[in-house]
């Protein structure tokens, strides 16, 4: 069992940076791979980025590549995605997930989320 918690969500302005924390309870963090997903009003649940359970290995969809970056500490059971060059279309929930095989990309524990909200 892992309960994930997100936060650091707010208002932006286009242009603008934030950074998402997502905190996991227990003690064996280090064992799931750790993703970032968003889900927007009319849309379906869009996948934002990965990390492995070692740090060694991240994937991004390709419209966030260069301007999000996944990256986690385990020994504070933190995973963070720093949010760049922010536009109004990525305003959405954003949601934290856990599972245990990066590359099969299966995630079983989600977080409640944290809204991000980017101004024109």
């Amino acid at each position: 069992q892992v309960q994930l918690v997100e936060s650091g969500g707010g208002l932006v302005q286009a242009g603008g940076s934030l950074r998402l924390s997502c905190a996991g309870s227990g003690r064996t963090f280090s064992s799931y791979a750790m993703g970032w997903f968003r889900l927007a009003p009319g849309k379906e649940r869009e996948f934002v980025a990965a990390i492995s359970r070692s740090g060694s290995s991240t994937s991004y969809t390709d419209s966030m590549k260069g301007r999000f970056t996944i990256s986690r500490d385990n020994a504070r059971n933190l995973v963070y995605l720093q949010m760049t060059s922010l536009k109004p279309e990525d305003t959405a929930r954003y949601y934290c997930a856990a599972g245990p095989n990066y590359s099969s990309k299966t995630w079983v524990y989600w977080g409640q989320g944290t809204q991000v909200t980017v101004s024109a």
